[in-house]
């Protein structure tokens, strides 16, 4: 049986950024809370709960007083940085960069189109905590789409003024073509309501990063005769791409733990490929390969 990891895996560099500034800061201090957990990966929490990480949610924020609190990748929105600032917290800023653009851009374009009427669409997942960041830059004046099919409902419903200026965004983390596909057909629904798309305006503000790993994971599935796909059960962009690597090789298995896997899903004969979400550091897909290598 052959193994092989697949080298565009691993953690993205908004995560890995996150993990390692928490790091340095436990090895200074011993101790830090984190608002909302680094990374969907309980295994890599695990891990930094046993250097000194606590996780905490908003409500534990606002009782907090004079302490450091890292706030992860995915951004939080103007009210909690307000939170942090009022109780003298030093927050250790781990907001991606592709994020914090994202941001200014969707606060900015709402600054231009609301004084017309115009509205914020977002493509992402309701409750995310990236998608939450999001909004909090509109004051949740932000319409969120979470599937292409869903848009027809919410055009119908009365929710979006096709008539009106409109902003299409994206959750870094969603998937790129299913964005292409929600795009057109706003587009479409636009010029059958007033003949004109001018103001339409269309952001693809999916991470490059991410998006350039599913044809990077579509070939890589294709290419071997089983696949492990390593990921958080929490983590959205890994459902996202263990679904992508499955609808091209039916013998791909999604695990968290390498305690998991059932030798009997393998021949000898395989070919394994390893492969897990931007949530998924390198050392547990290493960690799995080991496994493998030693049923």
């Amino acid at each position: 049986m052959r193994i092989e990891i697949d080298e565009h895996s691993g953690c993205c560099h908004g995560v890995r950024r996150a993990i390692e500034q928490a790091e340095k800061v436990l090895n200074d201090r011993g101790t830090l809370f984190s608002l909302g957990a680094i990374v969907h990966n309980d295994t890599e929490m695990d891990r930094l709960r046993q250097k000194g990480l606590l996780t905490i949610g908003y409500d534990d924020l606002k009782k907090l007083r004079d302490t450091v609190v890292l706030f992860r990748a995915h951004g939080e929105p103007p009210a909690v940085y307000d939170i942090a600032s009022g109780n003298n917290i030093t927050v250790v800023d781990c907001t991606c960069p592709v994020v914090l653009q994202l941001q200014k851009k969707i606060a900015s374009t709402y600054q231009e189109i609301s004084p017309m009427g115009g509205q914020i669409i977002i493509f992402g997942k309701n409750g995310h905590a990236e998608v939450n960041g999001l909004i909090g830059q509109v004051s949740g004046e932000a319409i969120v789409i979470e599937k292409v099919e869903n848009l027809s409902e919410i055009i119908a419903l009365g929710k979006i003024d096709l008539t009106k200026p409109i902003a299409l965004f994206s959750q870094t983390t969603k998937d790129p073509q299913q964005f292409l596909q929600l795009g057109e057909l706003l587009r479409t629904a636009v010029l059958e309501a007033c003949g004109d798309d001018s103001r339409l305006s269309i952001f693809n503000t999916i991470c490059r990063q991410v998006s350039s790993r599913h044809p990077n994971l579509i070939e890589f599935a294709k290419g071997h005769t089983i696949i492990i796909f390593v990921c958080g059960k929490e983590s959205s962009n890994g459902k996202i791409l263990s679904q992508l690597c499955r609808s091209v090789n039916p013998r791909t298995y999604s695990v968290e733990h390498h305690n998991e896997i059932d030798p009997n899903w393998f021949s000898e004969d395989d070919f394994v490929g390893i492969c897990g979400a931007t949530s998924t550091p390198k050392w547990q897909l290493e960690e799995v390969a080991n496994y493998l290598k030693n049923i």
